[in-house]
């Protein structure tokens, strides 16, 4: 197992947490991930924007964790870039718990959350900060060829789609950029939800590549120390 995580990533000094507005915006959009996770993944996108490369997520859903990166990416001059086929992950789909009925397009009876993330953006103000990478995680990884100083892993659930979200991405993190992993829960009872995650957080430690920055909820930071995945 690993060892215990060190303190929590720090702010720059006088900046606890993003604006009031942003953190408004946050709490607004549709999404699943509670505001100290979302705090934590903020400090985390400060501390990443001083590297001067872009921040990127994989799984945008309909933008709320993207607003925190965005309002970060516009302070260090940088771009949040957020990758999703806006299909839906296998436990937003009909049936599931996490499904959404407003999320489903009823022309083609799919779901499309690319207009409620565009919506998102553009209450926020932060439409020029952003740039969403439409497609396929591991389709999109495969052209992408640019370091970033950020990648959050928060797509698909399964082991074959978070593994492939880190065996694409990881690869193009920067020296001390850092991994941000979400939905991370080590109990089996979270099988679905949180497994595969945790098993990508145990694989990023095991590579020697990553030392663990902070945990807060099921929201884990690692920083890249070393070459590999």
């Amino acid at each position: 197992m690993p060892a215990a995580p060190s303190p929590k990533l720090s702010t720059p000094a006088g900046q606890g947490g993003p604006p009031p507005e942003i953190l408004a915006a946050f709490e607004a959009a549709k999404g699943f991930m509670p505001v100290d996770e979302g705090l934590a993944l903020y400090a985390a996108a400060v501390e990443a924007g001083r590297l001067g490369l872009p921040l990127l997520e994989v799984g945008t859903y309909c933008g709320r964790s993207t607003v925190l990166l965005a309002d970060a990416a516009r302070e260090a001059g940088v771009t949040a870039l957020t990758v999703d086929h806006h299909r839906g992950s296998e436990e937003q789909q009909p049936g599931w718990d996490y499904h959404d009925p407003e999320t489903v397009d009823p022309e083609v009876g799919l779901m499309d959350t690319l207009p409620a993330f565009r919506r998102t953006l553009h209450r926020a103000g932060l439409e020029d900060h952003v740039i969403a990478l439409v497609g396929r995680s591991p389709q999109v990884a495969k052209v992408w060829n640019s370091p970033v100083a950020l990648v959050f892993v928060d797509g698909g659930h399964t082991d074959e789609h978070a593994n492939a979200d880190y065996a694409g991405w990881a690869p193009h993190l920067a020296p001390g950029g850092l991994l941000v992993i979400h939905d991370v829960f080590p109990e089996p009872e979270d099988e679905f939800t949180g497994q595969a995650p945790y098993r990508v957080y145990l694989r990023a430690l095991a590579s020697g590549a990553f030392t663990e920055v902070s945990a807060t909820g099921s929201l884990r930071v690692l920083k890249r120390t070393g070459d590999g995945i």
